[in-house]
């Protein structure tokens, strides 16, 4: 009877395991059964999980920390997608890895979700750069009152030479806004000189011959009056360069004298548009008495350095003129020998192709690509379109709930000019009737030149701004500086391209990002 009841026992128990078992492997096979997706960057994820809920296993490659725009796929992120059903991303525009990733990836049973398919990507920059009409001086000019002459034109210099010139006008006028523009033959393009915003130039003369212009703009930053070209002579005589500006003539290939201090170079934004200034600054792990700086460009690894005229300190202020290029910190000693050199930092610029990528921005085109990632997720998996379709309509009455809110808020306002540190707002501000001017390049861990905060200044000025909007909660206390130095205050727009830290830590998302979003506006369009 005892034998009994224990086969009993044991037989009910080896039952029950194997219940279990086969439960677990139920769930086991439930979970692996879900939709596999994988997103490029952080407004594609929430989109794609609030309309995949619990039916997809959704995850993003691009994480906070990182840049969108010229992210790196790494091999397990090629892996991932070479087992995924679903790749969702919004446009190349945006993500430039995109084509290069897919050309790489063998899944020929991958979906993609191209978010901005069905959305016209428009070019949003007239209500984004202010000041940023330098296109290499060959703007239309209007009718101008006066003639530019240039004073102070030597018949030739040496390399290493000051060239100081004066653009004066036959006419007396209010305008006080000078470019100035060189090129070296009659055959190449104008191209800006950057840190040259007044009636003087001063320039340090590189090794060749070139010519120069000057152009003054009036107040709505149309040409007024321009210069003839005068020919810049550089005739060193067969000798070379002056001794004591050797390293000059080398292009920054320097061999080091007595030091092993590295200069690290701070300041450099993920990327910067055409007009942006980009500021920098060399910082050397040791103090030393030696100041005399120069900074060197290429633009790319098979040219050479080049000197930058006038920058003989430790920060580095210039003015993108259309294309990417590399820079570096070199600090000379008292004899002229390299004492510290920093490496090549490169500095990206990327007018995404004269369109804005920015259109998650705009709640209402963020349904759009709601929508479109609803179709992509039903095309991979038909047994789930009544979720999908269900998850996707209560998103999106979220996101137009939010349209309304904006809307509402925005609508009759008589101040309708907000200035940003980047411009990525130029669908938010269409939508709305706004104005978006961007102070390009201004970095929140380089305090910019007196002169860059007398033009920022100039800005606030003009547009009777009283903030000016970091992205990402940089709120650093170089922002405070320029806002105390210009009298306005700070303020944080959320641009999305990442989930932010401050928001991780509220457990906040995009709905609630873009709420923050008009709060803020509202300090400035009302």
């Amino acid at each position: 009877m005892k034998g009994n009841r224990f086969a009993t026992i044991l037989f009910s128990s080896l039952v029950c395991t194997t219940l279990i078992g086969c439960s677990q492997n139920e769930e086991e096979n439930t979970a692996s059964e879900k939709l596999s997706v994988v997103t490029s960057f952080y407004p594609m994820y929430e989109f794609a999980q609030q309309v995949a809920g619990d039916r997809a296993d959704v995850s993003l490659m691009v994480s906070a920390g990182e840049d969108a725009h010229h992210y790196e796929p790494s091999a397990q992120d090629v892996a991932a997608v070479n087992e995924a059903e679903v790749f969702v991303y919004s446009s190349e525009e945006m993500e430039h890895w995109v084509s290069s990733l897919l050309n790489t990836v063998e899944n020929d049973d991958l979906v993609i979700a191209r978010t901005a398919d069905g959305v016209d990507l428009v070019d949003t920059s007239g209500s984004g750069h202010a000041h940023n009409h330098d296109q290499h001086g060959d703007e239309e000019k209007q009718e101008a009152g006066g003639t530019i002459n240039i004073q102070g034109v030597a018949d030739h210099y040496h390399t290493g030479n000051m060239i100081e010139l004066t653009a004066e006008l036959d006419e007396e006028v209010d305008y006080d806004h000078w470019h100035w523009y060189t090129r070296e033959s009659a055959d190449d393009e104008w191209v800006t000189v950057p840190n040259q915003g007044g009636p003087e130039f001063n320039y340090e003369a590189s090794g060749e011959s070139f010519e120069v212009r000057a152009v003054l703009f009036d107040e709505n930053h149309n040409e007024y009056a321009e210069s003839d070209p005068v020919e810049i002579v550089i005739d060193d005589h067969g000798h070379g360069q002056e001794e004591e500006h050797e390293h000059d003539e080398e292009h920054g290939q320097h061999h080091e004298h007595g030091s092993d201090s590295a200069i690290e170079i701070v300041g450099l934004a993920d990327h910067y548009h055409t007009g942006d200034v980009v500021t920098l600054v060399a910082q050397l792990e040791e103090e030393v008495d030696y100041d005399h700086w120069h900074w060197y460009t290429r633009m790319s690894e098979e040219d050479e350095w080049e000197a930058v005229s006038g920058q003989g300190t430790d920060h580095f202020e210039y003015k993108t003129t259309g294309e990417s290029f590399e820079v570096r910190a070199v600090l000379f000693d008292d004899d002229h020998h390299t004492y510290a050199e920093s490496e090549p930092v490169s500095v990206i610029i990327d007018d995404h192709e004269s369109h804005d990528p920015h259109i998650w921005l705009d709640p209402v085109l963020a349904q759009e690509q709601v929508n479109v990632i609803r179709d992509t997720l039903i095309e991979a998996d038909p047994d789930g379109q009544a979720i999908y379709e269900e998850n996707a309509e209560a998103f999106n009455k979220e996101l137009q709930a939010l349209h309304e809110d904006f809307q509402a808020a925005l609508e009759d306002a008589e101040n309708r000019v907000f200035v940003v540190q980047h411009q990525a707002f130029g669908y938010l501000a269409q939508r709305y009737q706004l104005e978006q001017v961007a102070i390009g390049g201004l970095s929140t861990e380089v305090e910019p030149s007196p002169s860059r905060i007398a033009e920022i200044g100039k800005l606030v000025e003009e547009h009777n701004v009283p903030v000016i909007y970091y992205q990402q909660g940089a709120n650093s206390a170089i922002a405070e500086t320029v806002a105390t130095e210009t009298g306005t205050e700070t303020a944080v727009l959320y641009d999305l391209e990442v989930l932010s830290e401050e928001l991780q830590a509220e457990d906040l998302g995009y709905v609630d990002a873009m709420r923050q979003n008009l709060e803020a506006l509202q300090v400035s369009i009302k």
